[in-house]
């Protein structure tokens, strides 16, 4: 004990300086300096991880940035109702020309695909140190890109197809991140003071997927829901001011963790939270986090990423990678029993997703399929349109004022009609120099925000 003392004392002060000192090179702007990052590394293991504890956060406040209220709010994974729509009234240009879309601001990130929440003028993003060894909450101005407050926690995490890839979710004065090795932070929006963490490894027997954490946590009105789907627990409910467990599903066959984020779906009035794991799909009461039903027909071999997209009357679309291709799950209920069955399957060239989720739009589904073609489809499984040669690879996609927004691997973003009469491009720029342009795009008040491997962008699509 008397030796443990010292040792523990002295990682915090090197850590604490290391902080210090790369705070300090950084203006708290989009003039950031780059990171270094080192090689490549293997699977990740949750016995790789920082011997600093989750109580011993670091951070900063820069009390000289003027927060702007601006309009708008884009406050989680798939934006405000979690359909990756927008339902904002203000007007974009459906044609650019010269010069468009304006850039407003840029940062410098460390490496990752992790995206932007956007409430109240402020820009949340997870991000990760690798000189300083710090997963960071990040906070900045969505009027000039100013760093206004950082919550950094001390962890060991090795490059791996980039490190952070999760998007915060924001309520009112509360925004909960999970970082690359599975610690779910909660912080304070205005001041990014720490109201409560929990280490999902040690408290709930969790298996840090193999790209690291790719799960956004959901806000449903004042609780936070996850899925740990380690030893202890499938799905967990925390509430927002306390931290403390409102209700949790056991995990009762043994499921790990995947890339997916979970979807909230309604079926005969009842709320679930619908998440696929590693042995399938589960639904989850919302009211009080009994486990509705489970179903091990749907798996996605190597990495499940996007999320269930809720189609209507109880169906699921179901997408995947790597060969899945897509299916469509029913849900059914007789005498108050809940049961799920696959009622359809599609072959990775008809339908399917890599990494993002579908979105359902006027009646019809569009997605980026393997090759990486836009289609449209109906809800029968009826292909309608492809875009042809236009390709985006695993890049993101969203739709705003009849607009689908889609973003390639190598930063070019193009805009088109959302409409099942065909695929028509009205613009296109080159917004990002890439590679891998994947983190989920965010739009506010006619601000976009996009991401590569490095770099964070915010640009002026309005009509004005």
């Amino acid at each position: 004990m008397s030796r443990a003392i010292p040792l523990f004392v002295a990682f915090l002060a090197t850590a604490s300086i290391l902080w210090l000192l790369t705070t300090s090179l950084r203006s708290p702007g989009f003039a950031e300096r780059p990171l270094n990052f080192g090689e490549p590394t293997g699977p990740v293991t949750a016995g790789a991880r920082s011997t600093a504890p989750a109580s011993a956060p670091t951070g900063f406040n820069n009390s000289n940035v003027a927060i702007q209220n601006l309009p708008g709010s884009w406050p989680g994974f798939r934006g405000p109702n979690g359909d990756n729509i927008s339902p904002e009234k203000v007007p974009l240009a459906h044609q650019w020309g010269a010069g468009m879309p304006r850039p407003l601001w840029s940062v410098q990130m460390g490496e990752g695909y992790a995206a932007a929440a956007i409430d109240a003028g402020r820009v949340f993003v997870l991000d990760y140190d690798q000189a300083a060894q710090l997963d960071s909450l990040r906070c900045f101005s969505l009027a000039d890109g100013s760093e206004i407050w950082r919550r950094s926690t001390p962890d060991t995490v090795k490059r791996n197809h980039g490190m952070s890839r999760t998007i915060p979710a924001v309520h009112g004065k509360y925004v909960v991140g999970l970082g690359p090795k599975c610690n779910l932070v909660c912080a304070d929006t205005t001041t990014g003071k720490l109201n409560w963490q929990h280490d999902l490894v040690q408290e709930y027997g969790v298996t840090v997927p193999e790209w690291y954490a790719g799960q956004c946590p959901l806000i449903d009105g004042e609780k936070a829901i996850i899925a740990p789907c380690g030893t202890k627990a499938l799905m967990v409910a925390f509430d927002l001011a306390t931290g403390k467990p409102a209700w949790q599903t056991p995990n009762t066959t043994g499921w790990q963790m995947t890339h997916v984020s979970i979807s909230a779906t309604t079926f005969k009035g009842q709320k679930m939270y619908v998440y696929c794991g590693s042995g399938g799909v589960a639904g989850v009461m919302a009211k009080d986090g009994k486990l509705a039903w489970q179903n091990n027909e749907w798996t996605v071999n190597t990495a499940a990423v996007p999320s269930p997209l809720s189609i209507g009357d109880g169906r699921l679309l179901l997408t995947g990678g790597y060969g899945a291709g897509a299916a469509i799950l029913q849900i059914s209920e007789v005498g108050g029993q809940y049961s799920a069955k696959i009622e359809k399957r599609f072959t990775p060239d008809v339908f399917g997703s890599d990494q993002h989720t579908p979105i359902l739009y006027g009646g019809n589904i569009y997605g980026v399929r393997a090759g990486g073609e836009l289609v449209c489809m109906d809800l029968n499984g009826k292909i309608l349109w492809s875009s042809g040669a236009a390709r985006f690879g695993l890049g993101p996609y969203m739709i705003a004022d009849g607009l689908i927004y889609l973003l390639n691997d190598s930063g070019i973003l193009s805009i088109a009609e959302a409409s099942p009469l065909g695929y028509k491009q009205l613009g296109q720029a080159q917004i990002l120099s890439g590679p891998d342009a994947w983190g989920p795009l965010a739009l506010a008040g006619g601000r976009l925000i996009a991401r590569d491997l490095n770099k964070m962008v915010c640009l002026d699509v309005s009509a004005k």
